[in-house]
């Protein structure tokens, strides 16, 4: 659901998650502050998902830049025992619906490693772009330090980074994926490989 005020509890476990996420994969998570994703949640610009007992089990937050012209849909994460059930999936087309009502005019973008996320990003109508047609707003790119690539993305002078960027605007209308022959899992696993391939050749010349 929209998050509340009554939902700041979540906040701290949310914070400790995001921070365990991203040393366990090691390819990079921008870290927020409780104080960060209370305010988000107090703002009503959150997804966070529950059990009826009330155990917290994922979250999703929303971010505008531009003057609201960028909009970012940060911060997913799933509890690990809530994971591989289609939770994830859920909570990204709750926030896009979210970011929709809030700001239909922005262009909706986001910087992920992960296929999964890609995959569900596909099905909302993002496409890759260049970082070039990211947002420029200084405020964001400072956000990524503290991400494990940050060095990566300054020594690249922010064209690139081991984060595939993803766009969805608003006033370019993109054919149904259902009718056009695109194979999802078959277009994705090719673009997978792509992707570990560019990873590991940014972090081979990094490391050099």
């Amino acid at each position: 659901m929209v998050a509340n005020a009554t939902h700041v509890k979540y906040a701290s476990e949310i914070c400790e998650e995001m921070s365990d996420s991203s040393k366990k994969r090691g390819t990079g998570i921008a870290v927020r502050t409780t104080e960060y994703v209370t305010k988000k949640i107090e703002e009503g610009k959150a997804i966070v998902a529950f059990t009826p007992e009330g155990k917290w089990a994922g979250f999703c937050y929303i971010e505008s830049w531009s003057d609201a012209n960028y909009v970012a849909n940060s911060g997913l994460i799933v509890a690990p025992e809530f994971r591989g059930q289609g939770l994830a999936r859920r909570i990204k087309r709750a926030i896009f619906k979210l970011s929709r009502e809030k700001y239909p005019n922005a262009k909706i973008f986001g910087l992920t490693t992960g296929l999964a996320v890609m995959r569900i990003n596909s099905e909302l109508d993002y496409q890759p772009v260049t970082y070039s047609e990211l947002t420029q707003d200084e405020a964001f790119w400072q956000g990524c330090k503290s991400c494990v690539n940050y060095d990566i993305l300054t020594a690249k002078n922010r064209k690139m980074c081991i984060c595939t960027a993803m766009l969805y605007d608003p006033k370019k209308k993109v054919k149904s994926k259902k009718f056009d022959g695109f194979n999802v899992l078959r277009d994705f696993d090719l673009f997978d490989r792509w992707m570990k391939l560019k990873q590991w050749s940014l972090l081979k010349l990094f490391k050099k």
